[in-house]
């Protein structure tokens, strides 16, 4: 493997996998303490793009497709045939959709994310931004400790990241042939849950819908929920 998915497993190939995409400007660290919650049965894996993390110095991908093929490449090493589920959260949920048409998953979760097209690039960036910046102030403490040059590290790769979304290139053949499941939060001022109705035309297998008592965060924040939810999906 190259880099482009981290697995917190010990011996990862082979066995039911959890594939986790962040959202914009973030870096996969945040689904880290999922693998414990699910136990050794199961694999968690984080996609890591470049420009953040322990891929700080590397530079960003020229094209959301070459981001998908690296991300699928390294991703095929550790399958071997077992049951894969793919989740994305906002950002990650355009990248997750793009990999579930690449690597085949058993479900696709989409949380927080609009289907393709939605909405421009520029106002994406403006809320994600707007998002970030008060997570400086009120969110966990590793984000509420960071000075200046460290939130304006994370917000330029935030911007960049959008600058990859806006790459994006929607394929004629754009059904996965897996489950989707679209997750919305019942607070969500920034994606509201209605705007995830529009993933039904996305499946041969069918859409599902499921709501959470949360804001557009709520996939990490109520991880005592949506974890189990998760995991079920790998059983």
């Amino acid at each position: 493997m190259s880099g482009w998915v981290v697995p917190w497993h010990p011996s990862p190939a082979g066995r039911p996998t959890l594939v986790c995409a962040p959202p914009g400007g973030a870096g996969c660290s945040r689904f880290r303490g999922w693998q414990a919650r699910l136990g050794l049965a199961v694999s968690v894996v984080g996609v890591q793009l470049p420009g953040r993390e322990n891929r700080f110095a590397e530079e960003h991908p020229a094209t959301f497709a070459e981001a998908v093929a690296a991300v699928a490449a390294d991703l095929a090493e550790l399958r071997a045939g077992a049951p894969l589920v793919i989740v994305g959260e906002s950002f990650g949920g355009l990248l997750a959709y793009e990999l579930a048409r690449a690597a085949g998953p058993d479900a696709l979760v989409l949380a927080a994310t609009e289907p393709p097209g939605n909405r421009s690039a520029a106002e994406h960036l403006v809320i994600d931004e707007q998002i970030l910046r008060d997570l400086f102030v009120s969110g966990p403490p590793e984000l509420r400790d960071l000075d200046e040059d460290s939130q304006e590290f994370l917000l330029d790769v935030l911007r960049r990241d959008d600058k990859l979304a806006d790459t994006h290139v929607l394929a004629e053949r754009f059904q996965v042939d897996c489950p989707i499941h679209a997750w919305s939060g019942d607070l969500d001022a920034v994606v509201p849950g209605h705007l995830l109705d529009g993933w039904a035309g996305y499946s041969t297998a069918g859409t599902t819908r499921r709501s959470f008592a949360g804001t557009h965060t709520f996939l990490t924040d109520l991880a005592d929920e949506t974890v189990p939810a998760l995991g079920s999906l790998l059983c």
